[in-house]
């Protein structure tokens, strides 16, 4: 018997779903709009499936989000993948207002992704920052940061925002051979805890031709970051280019390696910074710690190594850190300064620094407070050409 219309449709319908998929792997493209993606509406699981489409993808591949906006969910783009991945992202992500854990979107085990096209990701962070007190309440609610890249390698965000996070914007863990070129980073000075960019076990990362502007540190360099290049950012608000704070825990690797050159830092409270927890629990070392031609404009503490710093008075500051800062050298630092003290080397007592360097140092400062003065602590740094102020005059 021949077959009843019905079964002809639905081996129609078979046949062009069939054909879909085959078009879709054939050449490589999977986007979200095919997989029924719609303006203004949630695509956590359409983007789990494309995600795990390409990734097994034979052949390189191009996810795309086009250009609306979409609401998106906690999401773990996992790999292994079989080949490179381009992540197209064009439209604005909007993140729920309240989501909870570790990440809203998380890049773990893959390697030669991009991460391109001009799209932000919006993570409505207003909210958290009114109810965060995770520095004085341990029991606090688990904040997401905005985007984690985890154990990626040889990869590349370029061309994309990340606009108020409800932690930090970025955060990279066990990443090598990492760039991050053309990224915007915004939210509002009063953003809490909103780092742009923080690393840790890290190796070769490469911040370029980026502007960055939030709540906390525009870029900080936890434990283990090795070899990290900063170029033609500008910095504001926030509170600068922090390496550390270090010495809080018993198990840290070293800092090794930072290059920042051609920078810019607008009204930061803190500029160029090296910070230490006193009475470490064990010994660390930060090392070739490189800063060259940086302007300043009003910040608050410009040049500061401060290897006493304890927030909320929760260590002893007469105890001496145990980390040993080495090869630090500040290049060409000119601008204006906030406050009187536009250099502060505040060293550890029981482990100097050493092979410190400061050449053309020329930072004005305005106000009130007196003239513009540099603090030396265990420190005897070598200085040449302008001293404007005078580097450790004693």
């Amino acid at each position: 018997m021949g077959m009843n219309m019905k079964s002809i449709t639905l081996s129609f319908v078979l046949l062009l779903y069939v054909s879909i998929e085959t078009v879709q792997s054939s050449d490589g493209v999977f986007d979200v709009t095919t997989y029924g993606a719609k303006p203004n509406a949630d695509i956590t699981q359409i983007l789990e499936k494309a995600w795990k489409d390409a990734c097994a993808s034979p052949i390189q591949s191009k996810l795309i989000i086009p250009k609306e906006t979409y609401t998106l969910g906690v999401i773990t783009m996992l790999g292994p993948c079989q080949s490179p991945i381009d992540i197209v992202v064009q439209g604005t992500i909007m993140a729920p207002v309240d989501i909870t854990g570790d990440g809203w979107i998380q890049f773990r085990y893959v390697d030669k992704i991009s991460l391109t096209g001009g799209g932000v990701f919006d993570g409505q962070g207003q909210k958290a920052w009114a109810s965060n007190d995770c520095h004085k309440n341990p029991k606090c609610a688990r904040i997401p940061m905005s985007l984690k890249f985890s154990f990626v390698k040889d990869s590349i965000v370029r061309d994309i925002t990340s606009k108020d996070s409800k932690n930090f914007h970025v955060n990279i863990l066990g990443c090598k051979n990492l760039t991050f070129d053309h990224v915007t980073i915004n939210a509002p000075g009063n953003s809490i805890n909103s780092d742009g960019i923080h690393m840790g076990r890290c190796d070769e990362v490469n911040i370029i031709n980026s502007v960055i502007g939030t709540g906390d540190d525009c870029i900080s360099l936890g434990d283990g970051s090795r070899q990290v290049t900063v170029t033609n950012v500008t910095c504001g608000p926030g509170h600068g280019i922090s390496v550390g704070s270090l010495g809080q825990y018993l198990v840290e690797e070293p800092v090794a390696g930072l290059y920042v050159k051609n920078c810019k830092l607008i009204g930061t409270t803190n500029g160029l910074r090296i910070k230490t927890w006193p009475a470490s629990p064990a010994t660390g070392s930060v090392t070739d710690m490189h800063y060259e031609d940086i302007t300043l404009v009003d910040v608050q503490n410009p040049i500061i190594v401060d290897q006493e710093y304890c927030p909320y008075n929760k260590c002893n500051r007469k105890i001496p850190s145990k980390i040993k800062i080495s090869k630090v050298s500040f290049k060409n630092i000119r601008g204006s300064s906030g406050t009187a003290v536009a250099v502060k080397l505040l060293c550890s007592a029981a482990y100097p620094c050493e092979d410190v360097q400061l050449s053309d140092i020329d930072i004005t400062y305005t106000g009130s407070d007196g003239p513009v003065v540099s603090e030396c602590s265990n420190v005897k740094p070598v200085v040449t050409g302008i001293q404007k102020p005078l580097i450790c005059p004693s």
